[in-house]
């Protein structure tokens, strides 16, 4: 049976685990062609790509720093070599560290604000000129953070780039309309991964955490990756320029 995605091809950034890994099996299963991206392990996103090709779909691996324009193109070139061509680009790496206003440096303020923000308008551009180039349209999906929204301590430097990738999506939206090209943005709240290990198992701070979620359970990387075939399949052929909360009700106690 065909999947809501089937025969296109994206690029999921920072796929090489957690959130991207979930996004990128989602895709696999709905038809998509995925191109796996990281930094560090290339072994661990070559076994992601494996997993994907087992749903029957193609599968490549483009390692590079999205911050960095040169791997941005590198890697938007490899993933268009490797399936003909994109579709969808799932803007999700990114970095989080949590650091007191007065001990931020100026190199954790730009490394934070580099990736989260620089990197994600570094790929939406260069997969977005490779769109308009082929003529048939696309989707732009960028991943935020719950953060966005909220007031948490230590994040002077992570929230903000987060609240600014929602100011990127309207104003991405708003520029490619015209290209038929849609731009949504999720924000995940607390999903079950390793880089919120420390709190999944932190019989001190978990409790704390999930009494401010209205499900009072954390997420699953496959969750965000539905909400975002929902964006990047027809089912949204209407939606662009929104932000989502998937977030278990976060926000709302």
């Amino acid at each position: 049976m065909a999947g809501k995605l089937q025969g296109k091809s994206a690029l999921i950034t920072g796929s090489r685990r957690g959130i991207g890994r979930g996004i990128a099996l989602e895709f696999a299963r709905e038809g998509a062609n995925v191109a796996i991206n990281g930094v560090g392990s290339r072994d661990q996103a070559e076994a992601v790509a494996e997993e994907v090709r087992k749903l029957g779909v193609k599968a490549t691996v483009a390692m590079g720093d999205v911050s960095k324009s040169v791997d941005v193109r590198r890697i938007v070139d490899a993933t268009c070599e490797a399936f003909g061509g994109i579709d969808i680009l799932v803007n999700n790496a990114g970095v989080e560290s949590i650091v007191p206003f007065f001990e931020i440096t100026e190199e954790e303020w730009d490394r934070v604000t580099s990736i989260n923000l620089k990197g994600e308008w570094l790929c939406a551009q260069a997969a977005a000129r490779r769109m308009v180039e082929q003529g048939r349209g696309g989707v732009i999906i960028n991943v935020g953070s719950v953060q966005a929204g909220m007031v948490l301590p230590g994040r002077t430097h992570y929230a903000p780039t987060k609240r600014g990738i929602e100011a990127l999506t309207a104003n991405l939206a708003a520029e490619l309309a015209e290209h038929d090209i849609r731009v949504n943005c999720i924000h995940p709240g607390l999903i079950d991964t390793d880089m919120t290990a420390w709190v999944m198992k932190s019989p001190d701070i978990l409790p704390v955490v999930l009494d401010k979620i209205a499900m009072k359970r954390a997420g699953r990387p496959d969750e965000i990756g539905r909400a975002a075939v929902f964006f990047a399949s027809d089912d949204a052929s209407y939606v662009t320029g929104q932000s989502l909360y998937v977030d278990g009700g976060f926000q709302i106690l």
